[in-house]
């Protein structure tokens, strides 16, 4: 097995797995279980920093795939691609911001700002797992290039 074919599931596997933690994070405050809140977000949180590093490490050591399906269909794949990494970029961000009310106990803004931290990283999760999808199972892989190509659609 190649570096892609090991490190895109793997990469796919902590992004799922953050957003399930986080999900149940999401269940546990909602029935008043603070402590098991604390614990599932922080391996949600965890989880979609490994997601992010071995993202990076998949994009610096293979690069990125390309589209491998039909032609016709490569333009709305790359908008879709485009969305998705938008909403990852600004479901980090909010991340690292939620995360840092919750560890300064300033907790009226986490409250504010934490649903739409984890909606915004469901909504991306989801999208990541169509974009895994389009690029590794339901479509043979693309060609393998650096991450300016990929973006570009080149």
């Amino acid at each position: 097995m190649n570096a892609t074919g090991f490190l895109a599931p793997l990469n796919e596997g902590f992004m799922l797995s953050s957003a399930i933690a986080i999900g149940c994070g999401w269940w546990a405050v909602r029935h008043h279980r603070v402590h098991l809140h604390r614990i599932l977000m922080l391996v949600g949180a965890s989880l979609g920093a490994a997601f992010f590093l071995t993202y990076v490490l998949k994009t610096l050591l293979v690069g990125d795939t390309t589209f491998g399906g039909p032609h016709p269909l490569a333009t709305a794949y790359q908008v879709f691609l485009q969305t998705h990494a938008t909403l990852a970029t600004v479901a980090g961000v909010l991340g690292v911001i939620t995360l840092r009310y919750a560890f300064r106990r300033r907790f009226g803004k986490h409250r504010r700002v934490a649903p739409w931290t984890a909606s915004l990283w469901f909504v991306a999760a989801a999208s990541g797992f169509v974009v895994f999808l389009l690029l590794y199972v339901i479509y043979p892989p693309g060609p393998t290039t650096n991450i300016l190509k990929a973006i570009i659609g080149g």
